[in-house]
């Protein structure tokens, strides 16, 4: 009798050895915030926005070098005819031009660049407090984050071992 109960014992906590085991691991889970970000209805919003602020800024750059090309073939045509102090003065007219075209460039990008962190942002914010939540409610350790190889939650009650490590190290 006493070997059946033993072995019920041992069978029993076996079993709540393996369920414990089970559920450690259903606590961790993974997200794909890529995906999740792509899934938000704003995000196609702000991805129109973002479009049609660098076409503008296309069409405005398509027009100033079209200005551009056409004062740069007139130059080359007639320069040889031109007295020296016109064509020095198209050389710099030229020279200046371009230097306007590559800083409205470098405004646009960082316009363009301003602009989605501005739309993004928020977006990207309302997607960690998803993950937050979900981690929260359905009880997980940490849930993976596959688009940025990190941790996008861990639980409030986890335990910080970095001390433990410097202990271990021997550092402070």
């Amino acid at each position: 009798m006493k070997k059946i109960v033993l072995i019920s014992i041992f069978a029993l906590s076996l079993f709540f050895t393996q369920k414990s085991v089970a559920q450690t691991f259903q606590q961790i889970a993974f997200v794909d915030s890529n995906e999740l970000l792509e899934a938000i209805p704003e995000k196609i919003s702000a991805a129109n926005s973002i479009n049609i602020l660098n076409q503008k800024y296309k069409e405005e750059l398509q027009v100033m070098q079209n200005d551009y090309n056409k004062k740069y073939s007139d130059f080359i045509s007639y320069q040889n005819s031109m007295a020296e102090n016109v064509r020095l003065r198209r050389m710099q007219e030229l020279y200046e031009l371009e230097r306007q075209i590559n800083n409205f460039m470098k405004v646009a990008q960082e316009d363009i660049q301003n602009q989605e962190q501005a739309l993004i942002a928020p977006l990207r914010q309302k997607v960690k407090d998803a993950i937050y939540q979900v981690g929260i409610e359905n009880q997980f350790v940490c849930i993976y984050d596959l688009a940025n190889p990190a941790i996008a939650f861990v639980t409030p009650d986890a335990t910080n071992a970095t001390a433990l490590v410097k202990q271990k190290l021997g550092v402070k």
